[in-house]
């Protein structure tokens, strides 16, 4: 059974605590948007995919124990910019009186949670179809992953994780190897938890191992997750994925992202004009409690790099597989479906 991060069921909100794995397995209750903000700022919630659903079942769960005298008090009670439309379309709407827009509302959260995890199967599924198609016959795969893209960071199922998960149920898959990515380790914290889980044959690696691993372990190829993709195919991701697609060419293994096709951003042109976060340093100096660097060393720590669109062999999204020069044409047509 998949891992579950996100449990919502009677209008209750649950998250693990993923500070605390793999050592321990605890449950956090989300009481409101506050919650959700707390635990997404210390990371007790990660990954794209989950911090959004996250955010938006905490508002669900504040609405729901709030009690309004008009539309447009709670219309000014959500902020959330990819709730504004639908929450303006529904206030706007004259059938509907405070308590239908209420429960409307909130109802189109919920939604957002099963849609995810039937997106994250379709990505898993074309992923692997894609990668199979690369070798004929029933050649085993060994498949190289980095940071967490599993249930951990998604509803379920995962995006990368979920090509991996696909590509195990085929019976194709003969190992997994996951870096443990530095700094904050959640490889070796969070994927290799949800491997063994799942009893996904898989090792370990630290990230500079990923040069000796090519070499000399014959990888059929590498998947990873994204932050955001610019309209060229530009990739923003945990930092270290684009060391690993320079060695990737470099060793003739093909790199993949996994992502939502919604993680693709038209407005964005290259990866130039993505703005990537830097964390503190005690991320690096410390684990835990414990410091591992010499004091008084100056740090650099972005949590994000950028892979360029010519390192990505194709773009698994739900909607199918894309090599990055393709994009416009989806693109456009997800436009003209918008507007």
């Amino acid at each position: 059974m998949t891992l579950r991060a996100i449990k919502y069921e009677n209008g209750g909100l649950h998250i693990l605590d993923q500070l605390l794995l793999p050592a321990q397995s605890k449950y956090l209750q989300v009481k409101g948007v506050e919650d959700g903000w707390k635990v997404i700022n210390k990371m007790q919630v990660r990954g794209a995919p989950a911090i959004a659903i996250v955010g938006c079942l905490s508002l669900a769960v504040e609405l729901r124990n709030e009690k309004y005298k008009n539309k447009k008090d709670l219309r000014q009670d959500i902020e959330a910019d990819e709730l504004i439309v639908l929450a303006n379309k529904l206030c706007n709407d004259e059938s509907l009186d405070v308590e239908d827009m209420k429960l409307r509302f909130i109802s189109t959260i919920e939604a957002m949670l099963d849609k995810d995890i039937t997106d994250n199967r379709a990505i898993g599924n074309y992923g692997a179809q894609e990668i199979l198609s690369h070798f004929p016959g029933d050649t085993i795969l060994r498949i190289l992953t980095h940071c967490n893209t599993g249930s951990l960071a998604t509803a379920g199922y995962g995006t990368a994780l979920g090509v991996i998960r696909s590509l195990f149920a085929t019976k194709r898959l003969e190992h997994v190897y996951c870096t443990e990515t530095r700094p904050y380790n959640q490889g070796a914290r969070l994927t290799a938890y949800e491997l063994v889980h799942d009893q996904i044959p898989a090792t370990l690696i630290v990230d500079s191992m990923v040069a000796a691993l090519m070499k000399l372990r014959n990888i059929s190829a590498v998947v990873v997750g994204a932050d955001r993709v610019a309209a060229n195919g530009d990739t923003a991701n945990k930092i270290g994925t684009y060391q690993i697609a320079v060695l990737a060419k470099f060793h003739n293994v093909p790199f993949y992202v996994a992502a939502p096709f919604t993680s693709i951003d038209a407005k964005i042109p290259s990866g130039d004009h993505i703005i990537i976060e830097e964390r503190p340093d005690r991320e690096m100096t410390h684990v835990g409690e414990h410091r591992i660097a010499a004091k008084g060393i100056s740090c650099w720590n972005p949590a994000f790099d950028v892979t360029p669109a010519s390192l990505i062999a194709g773009i698994i999204t739900e909607i199918g597989v894309f090599r990055p020069c393709d994009l416009a044409i989806p693109l456009a047509k997800n436009q003209n479906i918008v507007n």
